[in-house]
This record gives C-alpha cells, sequence and structure tokens, in this order.
C-alpha cells in the first residue's frame, strides 16, 4: 500500500478563463490550458498513467493514458491534450480498454514479473497500472527479446539502478533536467535499445548526478530504489516533519517500518520544498540512529579525567549545583549559554528564559550571531525588521537575479534548483564572489556577471553599482518619493554620487573592471522585477553590517521592495537561525528582536515569567570567553553548538573552555567541545522530537516526533529540568504551551499556535490579526518602521590584507555532500562525496609556489597554521584561496582572526591573510 499518493499527473494551469467540458458524463470546469488527465483526477476520474507526474511537463511517452473524444480523430494521450469548452472525453470505452491492455501487456512482455520478490511489491506504479487496466496475460511468447540480465549500478550510496526493471518512461530523466536542473541523465539509443544512461555511461556516482533523489522518486518501478528499502523492506507509517538540515526548511514524510526509519521522502505539500529534496535532507539522515550517539549523560570532574555515566537526576543536580556554586563565588554574571540554531523554536525559547529567569542575567548568544547578526542589524535599521522580505516563490517573478556572497546550489540546494528553473526561463543573473560558483557556469545556466571581486571589498563594489544607479538617472524617483524618508535619501545620494565611488576610482581595490560594475548595475536597476539574495559571504566580514545596509539602499533606490519577484532575502546557513533569532537567543533582545532596555518590553515577560530582568545586555560569546581567560567567567551551558569547531580564533577558544569550571554540552555527539566539558547531556535529534523551525522565509513549519528519543528525554524537557533545579518553576506538558506562551508575549507571533499550524501546514511571521494566515511579502504597501531608512555606507578596508609574508586571501565556504562542522553529515555515507577539506588554489599562485595538485600545503596566518591538500583550480581568481570547516583535523577556524563586524562582533571568517608553502616531502 502506498503511503501517500495524491499526484494529479500534471502541472497545474492557471489559466485566466475556466472551460467546462464532459468526462464520463460528468460536468467538469477546469483552467484553460489544464490536461485531461488533471481535470478527470479532479473530478475523481482515474485515469491510468506511467510517463505522467504533476511535478514534470506532459511527455506522452507510455500511451496508457489514451481518451477517446467526441468528434476528435484517433485516441490522444490525456496527458498532453488540453481540456476545451464543450469537449467530450470518454477514458473507459471497450476499443480505449483493449488499446491499454494491448500497452501494459508490451511493458510487462520486458519486465521482470517477480512481483513477490521485488523490493517495490505494492509501493510499484507498474503494478497498479496493470491491474487497474485488468491485465490477466501476456501474449507475447516468453522466448522473445528482453533486457533481462542487465547489470544493476549500485555506484551511489544511497540508491541503486536496476536497468532490468526500467519502462524507459523517461520519468527519471525529466525529473533531473526540469526540477533539479542537473541535466546528468538522458535516454539513449532508440526502439528497444533506448536505455536511462547517467552522464556518459560512467554510472550514477561518476556522472553529473547530485543524488537530489528526484529521479527516485519520479520512477514508477524499483528500476531506481533505495537501498534501505531493498534491505528493510517497505515502510508501514509515516509521518510529517521538517528537515534540520539548511535554512530552507524542506517538509519531509519520514517512513518508518515499526521505529526504524526506512526512507526520507519530500513531502509535495510543503510550500518551502514543493515536493524536491538534496542528498543531505532526502538521504544523510543516518546519523540520528548512528552507533556513536550518547545515550546517558556523562560527568566527570576534571577534563583530565574519563567520563561516568550517571542518570538524569545526577546529572541535571550536578548541573545546578555547579552553576549556583560558581554564581555564589564568582557573581551572578559568571554564567551563561548558548542556544543552538539546529534546535526547534521552542528549545531555544526555554534556554533564553533559562538564562534571563533562572540565571538572573542576560548572558545568551547563538550561532546567528557568528552568521546573520548583520542581517539582523542592517535590515532593522533599514526596513525595520530583522528578516529577508519574500518567500521562495518569489523568485518565480524576478527578470533579474543577483547572487551576492552565496552559493545557493550547494549551501541551499533545494531554493538553488528553483533559482536555476527560473534561469532556464530567461531571468538574468548577477553573481558577486570572488570564487566561480555553479551558478556561473552550470548546465544551461549562466551568470550574465561574474563579479569576481576582491575579499573584503563588498561595500565597496555596491557603492560602486549604486553611484552608477545615482548619477545615470536610473533611481525610481516615484518609490523613493512615496515610500522612504526624504532626509535620508537626500543624504545617501550627495553621499553617494562623489566620484570617489565611481566605478572607476575602486577598481584598483575591487580586483573589478570599471565597465562590468556598470553593465551589471544597469541590469539590476532597469529590469522590471529584481531581487537579491546573498550569504555569509555578505555577512561575516568586518563591514557585514554595513554590506547588508548598502543592498537594502540599492534595494530602495531602484524599488525593488514589496511585490513578488523583488526584495532582500538572506539565505539563513543552519535549520533554524531564523528562529534562534526570533526567539531572542541574544544578550542584547528579548524574542521579537526587543531591545532588553525596552521597558514595556520588559514588564510583559517579568510579569508572565514572575522575576525581574535586567535592563542592560548580557555577554556575547566573544565576551563570555574572553572573560573566561580573565578568571570572571565561570560556567556555561552549550546547547547543540560546537564551539571547539566553529568558533574563530581556536587557540584562543580552547584555552577560554579550559579555563572554566562548568562546561555543559547538549548534543548528540561528544564533538570537539565536549573535550572540555565537565558535563554531557545528550541530546535529540530531528527525528525524536515535537516542536517547531523557522527558516530562511520566515516560514514556520512543524517538527514531528517519529522515534522516541534515544536518551529518554528531548531538548526541551533537558533545559525545564535544568530549570527547576535551579529553583525556577518551569512546567510546561508539551510543546504547544511554549508556542501558546511565545505567542502572548511576541507580536510577530501572536497568531501562530498549534493548531494553526496543522490546518495551515506552515505560515510566514508576522502572523496576527492583520495577517491571520501570515505573511509571505513583507513590507508590502509601507515598511515596518514607517518610512525605509538609507544609510550612508562609508567604505572602510579590512584590517587582513595582503603583505610580503602573507600575501593570498583566504575565504571559506560549504560544499554540497557535507554539512556546518560535519557533527551529522560525518556519520553518513555523504563522505563518498567529499572526506576531506582540501584547499582551493589558482594554477597561477600553485606554480609560483611549486605546488601541484594533491600535494600537502601549509597554510599560515597571524592566528596560527594548519595542514591540507591542495586542489589546483580556476573556480578562485589569482590571489585568493579558499577552503571548507567541515572537518575537524582540518582545524579551518585556527586561521580565522579576531576580526569581526563593527555593530555585531560577527567574526570575519572571509578574509584572512595567509602564507601557503608545499611541505617539503609530503605529496600526494
Amino acid at each position: 500500500m502506498r503511503l501517500c499518493d495524491d499526484d494529479l499527473g500534471t502541472p497545474a494551469r492557471l489559466g485566466a478563463a475556466t472551460v467546462r467540458l464532459t468526462i464520463d458524463g460528468r460536468t467538469v470546469e477546469a483552467p484553460e490550458g489544464t490536461s485531461l488527465l488533471r481535470a478527470a483526477a479532479q473530478a475523481g476520474i482515474r485515469i491510468p498513467r506511467l510517463c505522467a507526474s504533476e511535478r514534470l511537463e506532459p511527455f506522452g511517452s507510455c500511451r496508457l493514458c489514451l481518451v477517446q473524444i467526441e468528434g476528435g480523430r484517433g485516441y490522444p494521450a490525456s496527458c498532453t491534450t488540453p481540456v476545451a469548452e464543450g469537449m467530450v472525453v470518454h477514458t473507459h470505452t471497450p476499443r480505449v480498454t483493449e488499446l491499454r491492455r494491448g500497452v501494459m501487456e508490451l511493458y510487462l512482455s520486458d519486465h521482470p514479473l517477480d512481483c513477490l520478490t521485488c523490493s517495490a511489491n505494492g509501493d510499484c506504479e507498474l503494478q497498479e497500472m496493470a491491474a487497474l487496466v485488468g491485465v490477466r496475460r501476456i501474449r507475447y511468447p516468453a522466448g522473445g527479446q528482453k533486457h533481462a540480465g542487465m547489470p544493476v549500478d549500485g555506484s551511489n550510496p544511497y540508491f541503486a539502478f536496476d536497468a532490468e526493471k526500467c519502462i524507459v518512461c523517461a520519468r527519471c530523466v525529466r525529473a533531473c533536467d526540469e526540477i533539479q536542473g542537473s541535466f546528468a541523465l538522458t535516454v539513449a539509443g532508440r526502439g528497444f535499445a533506448a536505455a536511462v544512461t547517467a552522464g556518459q555511461g560512467e554510472g550514477f556516482l561518476g556522472s553529473e548526478c547530485v543524488s537530489c533523489g528526484a529521479c527516485v522518486q519520479a520512477c514508477p518501478t524499483a528500476a531506481l530504489m533505495e537501498k534501505r528499502v531493498i534491505e528493510e523492506g517497505l515502510p508501514e507509517r509515516a509521518v510529517v516533519t521538517t528537515c534540520a538540515y539548511c535554512g530552507v526548511g524542506c517538509s519531509f514524510r519520514v517512513e518508518l517500518k515499526g521505529e526504524v526509519p526506512v526512507r526520507l521522502v519530500p513531502d509535495g505539500r510543503g510550500r518551502a520544498n514543493e515536493g524536491h529534496s538534496c542528498v543531505k535532507g532526502r538521504f544523510a539522515f543516518g546519523y540520528a540512529t548512528h552507533p556513536d550517539r550518547v545515550r546517558s549523560p556523562l560527568v566527570r570532574g576534571s577534563i583530565d579525567e574519563p567520563w561516568r555515566e550517571v542518570g538524569w537526576d545526577e546529572a541535571i543536580a550536578h548541573v545546578a549545583a555547579e552553576f549556583r556554586r560558581i554564581q555564589a563565588r564568582y557573581g551572578r554574571e559568571a554564567i551563561g549559554a548558548v542556544a543552538s540554531s539546529r534546535c526547534t523554536n521552542e528549545e531555544v525559547y526555554l534556554v533564553q528564559k533559562l538564562v534571563r529567569a533562572a540565571f538572573g542575567n542576560n548572558n545568551v548568544d547563538n550561532c546567528a550571531r557568528v552568521c546573520h547578526s548583520p542581517t539582523g542589524y542592517g535590515l532593522k535599521r533599514t526596513f525595520g525588521e530583522s528578516a529577508g522580505t519574500q518567500d521562495f516563490a518569489s523568485v518565480d517573478h524576478a527578470d533579474v537575479i543577483m547572487v551576492i556572497g552565496a552559493n545557493p546550489t550547494e549551501a541551499h540546494p533545494v531554493f538553488g534548483a528553483r533559482l536555476k528553473r527560473r534561469l532556464r526561463q530567461g531571468a538574468r543573473l548577477i553573481v558577486i564572489d570572488p570564487r566561480t560558483t555553479g551558478l556561473v557556469h552550470g548546465p544551461h545556466v549562466r551568470a550574465e556577471y561574474h563579479l569576481a571581486l576582491r575579499p573584503g571589498t563588498n561595500v565597496a563594489l555596491l557603492n560602486a553599482m549604486a553611484h552608477v544607479i545615482v548619477t545615470e538617472g536610473l533611481v525610481d524617483e516615484s518609490f523613493v518619493a512615496q515610500r522612504c524618508e526624504a532626509d535620508s535619501f537626500a543624504r545617501w545620494r550627495a553621499f553617494i554620487a562623489d566620484p570617489r565611488h565611481a566605478p572607476e576610482a575602486v577598481e584598483a581595490e575591487t580586483g573589478v573592471a570599471a565597465e562590468q560594475v556598470r553593465a551589471a548595475a544597469r541590469c539590476y536597476a532597469s529590469a522590471d522585477n529584481a531581487a537579491i539574495y546573498y550569504g555569509l559571504g555578505v555577512t561575516e566580514h568586518s563591514q557585514g553590517a554595513t554590506t547588508v545596509m548598502a543592498i537594502a539602499n540599492l534595494a530602495m533606490a531602484t524599488g525593488n521592495i514589496g511585490r513578488p519577484g523583488v526584495g532582500v532575502n538572506p539565505l539563513r546557513g543552519q535549520n533554524n537561525v531564523q528562529g534562534a533569532c526570533d526567539m531572542g537567543a541574544f544578550p542584547h533582545e528579548l524574542p521579537g528582536y526587543r531591545h532588553v532596555s525596552e521597558p514595556v518590553a520588559r514588564a510583559a515577560f517579568e510579569a508572565h515569567w514572575g522575576v525581574t530582568i535586567s535592563p542592560e545586555p548580557g555577554l556575547r560569546l566573544p565576551h563570555m570567553l574572553a572573560e573566561a581567560r580573565e578568571g570572571r567567567f565561570k560556567g556555561i551551558y552549550i546547547q547543540g553548538e560546537d564551539l571547539a569547531q566553529s568558533e574563530p580564533d581556536l587557540e584562543h577558544v580552547h584555552a577560554a573552555l579550559e579555563a572554566m569550571e562548568c562546561v555543559v554540552v547538549q548534543d548528540l555527539f561528544l564533538n570537539e567541545t565536549a573535550r572540555y566539558a565537565h558535563v554531557f547531556l545528550p541530546g535529540a535529534s530531528f527525528l525524536e522530537k515535537d516542536g517547531t523551525f523557522t527558516n530562511a522565509e520566515r516560514r514556520i513549519s512543524r517538527v514531528r516526533r517519529a522515534i522516541p528519543p534515544l536518551a529518554g528525554l528531548e531538548d526541551w524537557e533537558i533545559t525545564q529540568r535544568l530549570a527547576q533545579a535551579m529553583e525556577y518553576p518551569m512546567a510546561y506538558s508539551h510543546l504547544s504551551e511554549i508556542m501558546d506562551e511565545i505567542a502572548r508575549l511576541t507580536p510577530q507571533f501572536s497568531g501562530v499556535s498549534y493548531t494553526l499550524l496543522e490546518r495551515l501546514g506552515s505560515v510566514q511571521w508576522p502572523c496576527n490579526e492583520e495577517a491571520p494566515h501570515g505573511t509571505p511579502l513583507m513590507h508590502r504597501e509601507r515598511f515596518v518602521r514607517g518610512e525605509g531608512s538609507f544609510v550612508l555606507t562609508e567604505y572602510v578596508p579590512t584590517s587582513e590584507r595582503p603583505d610580503g609574508r602573507r600575501e593570498l586571501l583566504l575565504t571559506t565556504g560549504r560544499v554540497l555532500a557535507q554539512y556546518n562542522v560535519g557533527t551529522q553529515t560525518r556519520r553518513t555515507a555523504n563522505g563518498v562525496w567529499c572526506s576531506a577539506d582540501v584547499l582551493e588554489i589558482h594554477p597561477q599562485d600553485a606554480e609560483a609556489r611549486g605546488i601541484a595538485e594533491g600535494d600537502e600545503v601549509c597554510i599560515e596566518s597571524r592566528m596560527g597554521q594548519t595542514r591540507l591538500r591542495a586542489k589546483v583550480s580556476e573556480r578562485v581568481r589569482p590571489g585568493v584561496v579558499f577552503t571548507t570547516f567541515h572537518f575537524p583535523a582540518s582545524k579551518t577556524n585556527v586561521l580565522v582572526t579576531d576580526g569581526s563586524d563593527w555593530a555585531t562582533n560577527c567574526p570575519e571568517y572571509k578574509v584572512v591573510a595567509v602564507r601557503v608553502e608545499r611541505v617539503a616531502g609530503a605529496s600526494a
């Protein structure tokens, strides 16, 4: 029995006119352009089909969906035949039935009839359609030509391709082309020789396949099948939840056999992903039940002692006693916490509440500060709200797309696939990045402008683009006059028009030719709808907040705010970075981005929590670490973050953690930070918990428990027990009660409830009386702050500049197969594609240093040094080297300096002056 099948056969068409026709005697209405197949399905009339899917354009190859149309010739395929006014259609006449049975016989004559032992038995559309058309015998002789005995391609670690069971419906090929845009599959040959082939015949693993799973999901037989299903058998039940990887927030059906997760299938009703997925979300969930998982609390007296397993009561009591002891000796400010952007909104909310209500201070931070805090600062200053302006579907309406400091095809691949679809439809692309990402040159996708700037010069480049827009009369004067502050715009116009911001004036600094900057600026400003998408290549700089405000200035000056196809869109890194910020896991802000110094906001929380909240901001994580080294900060509760691998200047971080008297780590695995921990509290994976995540488009989606927590408790229960042990009363019985409290105290969430989420599936904040179903597009009629504010964005060069010793600039990023610090993905088969961090270096720079492909090289910054293997690549520009930070052995962040954004302390990960040398005697 199939767990979910609501596919209507062909995509919906939104025609202006409605067509009325008759199908099998029933009057049916459908939008103009709708296929007969879909119109019939919507009327409850089932027409057999094999090559059709509502996520793919009609193909008409299987000939199983034939119908008869009165007054028409022949028997057309209903998937490729649009409805017409007055049409009379018959779907099950004797002749139609006879033709379908003949077609099905042909399929079955060349198909293994091993249904009882087939891994897809009960989940096979071929089997289902054979029963539907009533095939009872096959008239063709058994000795005829067949594809029996063809080899199985098991090269991909997650799925196998059995060509013997392939019916060459081309659904997999079309899914790869139309949905993912990799064009990795093709139908090679003609007639009986036709066969699905990956790449040039090198198999799935060796081809351009990115293992998104679209082909597997599209396959109607067992030709493409997950290896776990082959091994475990078909699942018996399903739970809909939200992915715990990147900030796209894909919805999945977790399909289980008993309490064993067998496969994750992207949910077609998920508004963020609309049934698509990537290799991580679709397949890399095995970490959740990996043998390395810690299943009992661990305690030790010092970091030099071995761990001792204890029960939950003892562990919680020990932590509470230690924190009380520290505060009694060193003062109330001597402890704090770090919340996780991988945990749910409810769990993060409880951590910041624990700190403010039980610890009695504001010493709480989260990883969003080391990635997207400049977004919150910059967008609130200019627009009045600390989040992106659009939903993901907005990109479908963009005519020009500017991607700056982001690599969506690898870091946000499901949105990246959607963006590529829009580009293939004709949208123009501007990429601003020191590296040649997949969007610059890809299958059927090419950036019209690639501004390969020098790392650290974002503000100079954006100011130059703005200069062109202002001095060439490209400002949307009407929008600015109606929607923006006149005074701030006048000051900004005068500032940006100064010749020192001209592309020619900054060309030497940015490394981008002036004519390219001018052309890209004209392209963006002259579009009907122009959208900006950015990532950590914008925020993780000393001028991260300034860059965000420069982006906002561009959008306002050109009127690209407040409608579909435009906007300023930060692509959030981890699954709940947006939510962690929304929930107030910052030392200076309460939930809803209200400063702790605001008396009205503070009073609301004080009344509900029954405590007094300090009006003074607490310590950010860098300050906690600095205070620890000075002997004043002694205890920290770390929920789901690996500070000892992810923070900059790792030697400083390690020394600070070592100086503390009680480090508590709550995570799935004994990570790098656990080396410095005194207590380890085993957390729960996304498969083991309830709650909500908020993605990059402000979409709040449910997380639902599929299996019991392996360690016995969900993360929110651990935090609640710790609060109780510290004599602060928390007594929630379910996550919905926490969300109800969030809604009562947070204006943007005032209309959010689990009841609403169950009814709508998901909702984008603000969700309140004015927007009871949420807000897909912000700032439609007016900005949240009233009028948009232009901010002067003076370019201040980074202190990290090449010199005589360190003549290269290092920048960092991610790869598709691995995620963040690799805690999850390193415990999956994704290592087949990426098993180590490498250093990309331009051939020119490699030759000058005698470095060849695969050589071991030493990378030295002013903070430290590490070693990596070299990858000689023209993806980086001369003078720039690139690496990732997915593996602890690489110690990438040892190199990162103590530089940070002037407004938010977001570390300057993306610009590090380094020296690169070949290690003598070491080679691949």
